[in-house]
């Protein structure tokens, strides 16, 4: 059986890519009940580039971790090009991740005993495609993002900002619509981040991709096309 999801446009189609509806998540922590959204509503074209700003609780990323399927909405969903992506099974949402998303975290997330370019290539070894053209490709991306000299060194023998530029390497590596980072900057000091910042940016008009990006940092999101303000789960 195969379950890569069928993306296909239907009663809830929309001219934008991603659509969110009345997004509401509350956690439930013992006797105590956290609703953290309540209420989103968003639409983002493709293409563009987000940022979602806002105080600390304010329900940044856990909106950015329902629209990547990471958790599930207690009520409300996601549209992407007029499909339900909580109507997919569990399989095809995984599938439906690794194809069509991809993640840069504050923390980059890198396997410490593997190299820059092994690193990269993980999302789509994991999809089992040839060995020499994904190394192809991740080696030309290493060298998008700047680190053609340092295909072959270990996380440990790279500076913040170049760890950091390893995960959007492999972030971009299956050529998603949609890249989602959580503060992507807000473990690099202010020139490294400035650098990220514009990398991504350069990458977002030059790919097209559509970026979402969760951060404090004013001064980078004034960049965007876009800023998201949020505000005790709700947006301002």
């Amino acid at each position: 059986m195969n379950d890569t999801p069928t993306i296909s446009a239907g009663s809830n189609a929309s001219p934008a890519m991603i659509r969110i509806a009345d997004l509401h998540k509350t956690f439930v922590m013992g006797q105590r009940e956290l609703t953290v959204l309540k209420g989103i509503s968003l639409e983002i074209p493709r293409g563009q580039m987000v940022a979602v700003v806002g105080a600390s609780g304010a329900g940044k990323s856990t909106m950015l971790h329902i629209m990547g399927m990471l958790d599930r909405p207690t009520k409300g969903t996601v549209y992407f090009n007029g499909q339900d992506l909580f109507q997919l099974s569990e399989a095809q949402q995984a599938e439906f991740r690794n194809r069509r998303i991809g993640f840069v975290f504050q923390f980059h997330h890198l396997l410490p005993e593997f190299t820059a370019l092994e690193n990269a290539c993980m999302p789509a070894l994991i999809q089992r495609r040839s060995l020499e053209e994904v190394e192809q490709e991740s080696t030309t991306l290493l060298q998008e993002v700047g680190l053609g000299q340092r295909l072959h060194h270990k996380p440990g023998e790279l500076s913040g900002g170049e760890q950091q530029r390893v995960a959007v390497a492999r972030a971009l590596l299956q050529k998603p619509d949609l890249v989602l980072a959580d503060e992507p900057t807000g473990n690099l000091d202010t020139h490294t981040g400035d650098a990220l910042f514009s990398l991504l940016r350069d990458l977002n008009r030059s790919r097209g991709t559509t970026f979402v990006i969760v951060t404090h940092n004013d001064k980078l999101s004034a960049q965007s096309d876009r800023i998201i303000h949020m505000q005790d789960g709700m947006i301002v």
